[in-house]
């Protein structure tokens, strides 16, 4: 986004902590649908908007910090939420986030 052109409102849109809230509400709302096929469980659902429910910060710096590792912005914020979700009490259920998703479906959407 080329600064003089854009407008704050604008901007704000394409931040990196509002792209990543936007990911997780998709991966979130792709582990119901699964949750509700009975694909994965619904213990995972549930926990993964318990966490979102606590208003979580939304740490890029971190993020960034496993992309350089992973070479991937996608599994680094699904590694970067895994370890939040775990720390929050629900060990292992971020696990069944993104099952039969490709990182398009994330960022295409």
């Amino acid at each position: 986004m080329v600064p003089r052109y854009a407008r704050p409102q604008m901007s704000a849109i394409w931040e990196a902590e509002n792209r990543f809230r936007i990911w997780f509400e998709i991966e979130a709302h792709a582990t119901d649908a699964l949750a509700e096929l009975g694909v994965v469980p619904q213990s995972a659902a549930k926990a993964l908007w318990a966490w979102w429910a606590t208003n979580p910060k939304i740490d890029v710096a971190a993020i960034d910090a496993i992309e350089a590792v992973t070479k991937h912005d996608v599994i680094a914020f699904l590694t970067w939420v895994a370890e939040q979700v775990d720390a929050a009490g629900y060990v292992g259920e971020a696990r069944f986030m993104h099952q039969g998703m490709t990182s398009s479906d994330v960022l295409d959407t």
